[in-house]
């Protein structure tokens, strides 16, 4: 852009500052209430493609059917007796508790203690079944006890815990990274009040998306401030060298319009690797895409309108704050790094081959509960693995057809009690009524009778009056006896005609027939509706292992041999489909963050060669990241994988392009020795102060987020920017040198008589 339509944007972006500060501070009031009303969505698997098995069978869940949420409650060093006569009445008290069961299998008592499956009333609030929990806990204080609620998702509200204090380590380090690197203690101010700015913008125009993923709510404001630091660092740099020759209106605007084209360069690399995780298959990437990408563009708002009114407001105190910076000159380690630089170079090339087949051997994983955060802090993942000591890894699996025929439904829950692993199968042909009658059974006159108490003769007048009814019967006075009628469909038949006058049950019989009722209409509100059957099944194994989904497979398999349409879901489905939209996301993330970079670099630099060797940097330098999983053996969650490829590509390339375009300015006037030297030295504040802070609070999201996905994304982070910053110092000044003739005949212009220099030899 022409630098004087920028002069002039940034003269009225300076003489319209009041204003701007005001609307600012409004505008982040507005934010501050929006942001309020942002609903977070903490179900990873919501954001799989449509089409998917997992999201077909939520929607019919969501639209027909209903789990009641349960919780596996382990008590230890009882015995069995003590767990079902003392213990569990103590659980079945508790007020939000809908039912509790014990079995002597091996699969609910083993090495003293005892698992209770326990059903919770239904509730859409989270934190009430929490709270449920905790006063099932309270009740149960003289005992051992651990709690795992495989269908209530607790992860939004274990990050709204984490987040204040990750916040303020974030802001403490950046504030020390701020005062060690910059010389005036009023910078750091100007500093945070510009990007608190634009992260409340960012977070209250979420509100744009109806609903944020918790990932998203948990990263979005560290990564947003450490990916877009630079922007006020470079403005406030220029600034400075403005002052020295001009007043500090004057310089400020000068100042702006340059800061504006060079800082807009350095956030199209950071927004071309954000960019491509919109393009995920799992719309989660697309979540957290446009999230970071909108704040990025909040960041560089901030920077270009609100910084300068604050710059020019608070000069004076910015000059009285002045001290010495602590970034010590690097000169003697830029010589010994140009004098080594083809063993630095030779190091790169053999790591970042190596990294390139050991990270396509990492291990991932798809399912959170199997990831070693080496740091279980949260209650929830304790119980797991005291539960998993006693009762090994158990998972839950529903298999959804549709619904009319209970036959089919007791043929296949048969089935599927059968095959291997499976240790526990629900389904309305087994719910038991009392005394070993299911609700599907099919029961005579005299069996009713024994069942509820009524006389037998008035037992017989209820068949007569259901035939009569439902035109089963050719004569109401036929013989009744030997004919059978399902306990369910009996027992609404008699609640409906009881409720209306027709019969008049006695209060022994009617509250037993009440009870069984009640029973009946939990199981069939969860397990059948309109159009579809819901089917439980309990099995042993990890969710995302082979054998795990062979025979989820298997299950599929003896359903489409009863129904035309069958769905097994579950975290084992979730973790299956998950592994399969990642291959394709993997590849596209890995594509279209390269080419994007690759179009900017090329517009940036001019040349054909520059944006191949930087590019070629840091994907060495990613690979080298993703190699570590494999050699340490602990499995990486896939979707730290994705994002971490993602922005270490489009955040950290920019320390290379900082070295690379001071190199090709000395290298017009200096050999290509001394321009490398010189363009370390003067490199070397920028990426430290920029690359630390990304390091450091990659790190601090691993440390403090008990998270799986944010633990796997906050190291990987950490990791690869440390490693980015290493081989950008390292190797990248060699590669200059040894590339210096490539890069000059390279160039898509034809070079100023200063550039001629390029061409000729220089050492």
């Amino acid at each position: 852009m022409d630098s004087g339509i920028m002069y002039k944007i940034s003269k009225l972006i300076i003489d319209q500052r009041r204003l701007i500060i005001f609307l600012s501070v409004l505008t982040c009031a507005i934010s501050g209430v929006l942001y309020m009303h942002v609903r977070v969505n903490s179900d990873i698997s919501s954001y799989l493609p449509e089409e998917t098995e997992t999201r077909v069978a939520q929607k019919i869940m969501d639209e027909e059917l209903g789990v009641s949420p349960m919780v596996n409650l382990m008590v230890n060093n009882v015995t069995y007796e003590q767990a079902e006569d003392v213990v569990l009445p103590i659980i079945e008290e508790t007020e939000g508790v809908k039912s509790v069961s014990i079995s002597d299998d091996k699969e609910h008592y083993n090495n003293s203690a005892a698992m209770f499956d326990v059903s919770l009333e239904d509730n859409d609030d989270v934190n009430e079944l929490l709270a449920v929990i905790d006063d099932i806990k309270a009740n149960l204080s003289d005992y051992d006890c651990y709690s795992n609620s495989p269908n209530i998702n607790d992860s939004v509200q274990q990050i709204e815990k984490e987040l204040p204090p990750l916040l303020a380590a974030a802001f403490a380090v950046v504030v020390i990274v701020l005062l060690i690197s910059l010389q005036s203690y009023m910078e750091v101010l100007i500093f945070l009040i510009t990007f608190l700015a634009a992260a409340l913008t960012n977070m209250g125009s979420n509100i744009i998306f109806g609903e944020i993923s918790s990932v998203t709510k948990a990263i979005a404001i560290v990564l947003q401030l450490a990916l877009s630091i630079d922007y006020s660092i470079i403005l406030f740099d220029r600034f400075a060298e403005e002052k020295r020759d001009k007043d500090n209106y004057h310089a400020i605007i000068h100042a702006l319009s340059k800061a504006i084209v060079e800082i807009s360069s350095s956030s199209l690399t950071t927004m071309a690797g954000l960019a491509a995780l919109v393009v995920m298959q799992l719309k989660i990437g697309e979540d957290l895409g446009l999230v970071l990408c909108k704040g990025i563009l909040c960041s560089l708002l901030s920077v270009f309108l609100l910084m300068p009114g604050l710059l020019i407001m608070f000069s004076d105190k910015i000059d009285k704050t002045q001290h010495r910076s602590f970034i010590p000159d690097i000169k003697p380690f830029a010589d010994f790094a140009i004098r080594l630089r083809y063993i630095f170079v030779g190091i790169f090339v053999v790591c970042a081959a190596a990294g390139c087949v050991f990270s396509a051997k990492c291990p991932f994983s798809f399912n959170a509960v199997a990831v070693d955060t080496e740091n279980p802090s949260t209650e929830k993942e304790i119980a797991v693995s005291r539960i998993e000591e006693n009762f090994g890894p158990t998972e839950l699996g529903m298999i959804i057809v549709p619904s009319g025929d209970t036959d089919k439904e007791k043929i296949l829950l048969n089935r599927v009690s059968e095959l291997d692993n499976v240790t526990e199968v629900t389904g309305l042909s087994t719910t038991e009524v009392k005394d070993g009658y299911t609700l599907t059974q099919e029961i005579t006159p005299k069996e009713l009778s024994e069942l509820v108490g009524i006389d037998y003769s008035a037992c017989k007048l209820l068949y007569q009056l259901y035939g009569i009814k439902h035109e089963q019967y050719q004569s109401i006075f036929s013989d009744t006896a030997d004919y059978r009628i399902s306990i369910m469909n009996l027992f609404e038949f008699v609640h409906e005609q009881s409720e209306l006058g027709v019969i008049n049950l006695g209060e022994s019989s009617k509250k037993q027939l009440d009870e069984m009722y009640q029973t009946l209409s939990d199981a069939k509100s969860q397990m059948q509706g309109e159009n579809y059957s819901l089917m439980l099944f309990k099995f042993s194994g990890e969710p995302d292992s082979e054998e795990t989904y062979a025979l989820i497979e298997k299950i599929r398999e003896e359903g489409r041999e009863l129904y035309d349409e069958v769905y097994v879901a579950g975290n084992a489905t979730s973790c299956y489909d998950l592994e399969q939209s990642f291959s394709a996301d993997n590849m596209r993330i890995t594509l279209i963050t390269i080419a994007a970079v690759l179009l900017v670099l090329l517009f940036t630099f001019r040349s054909a060669s520059l944006p191949v060797l930087l590019v070629l940097i840091i994907q060495g330098s990613t690979w080298i990241n993703f190699s570590f999983p494999y050699f340490t053996g602990n499995s990486l969650f896939f979707l730290g994988y994705l994002i971490v490829s993602s922005i270490q590509m489009g955040a950290t390339i920019d320390y290379a392009i900082v070295f690379t375009s001071r190199y090709t300015d000395l290298r017009k006037s200096m050999s290509a020795k001394d321009a490398a030297a010189k363009s370390l030295r003067e490199s070397f504040p920028t990426i430290l102060t920029s690359g630390s802070i990304l390091t450091i609070i990659g790190y601090l999201l691993g440390i403090m987020s008990s998270n799986v996905i944010i633990y796997s994304l906050g190291f990987a982070l950490g990791r690869g920017t440390l490693l980015s910053i290493i081989i950008v110092l390292t190797a990248l000044p060699g590669i200059m040198i040894l590339c210096d003739k490539i890069i000059a005949k390279t160039y898509l212009k034809i070079p100023e008589i200063g550039e001629i220099k390029l061409l000729e030899k220089g050492e």
